[in-house]
């Protein structure tokens, strides 16, 4: 599963460091990915929204059996 995310991190990614960021997949514990936001995205008052509904959407379509995306 871990090559799943990863592939779909891949495909986030453009979309975050054209404003800066950028997202690094921390681990996988069950069906629950956490993530890391890095750069702009970091501290940034959007990143709440960017991450459940940009990053943690476009996990679950790619990956059903992800359940829950969260930045640690």
């Amino acid at each position: 599963m871990r090559e799943k995310v990863e592939q779909a991190l891949a495909k986030i990614r453009p979309m975050l460091e054209k404003d800066g960021g950028s997202v690094e997949l921390i681990e996988i514990d069950g069906s629950v990915v956490k993530v890391r936001l890095t750069g702009a995205c970091r501290g940034c008052p959007m990143s709440q929204m960017t991450l459940k509904s940009g990053i943690e959407r476009i996990i679950k379509q790619e990956i059903p059996e992800v359940t829950e995306v969260v930045a640690i």
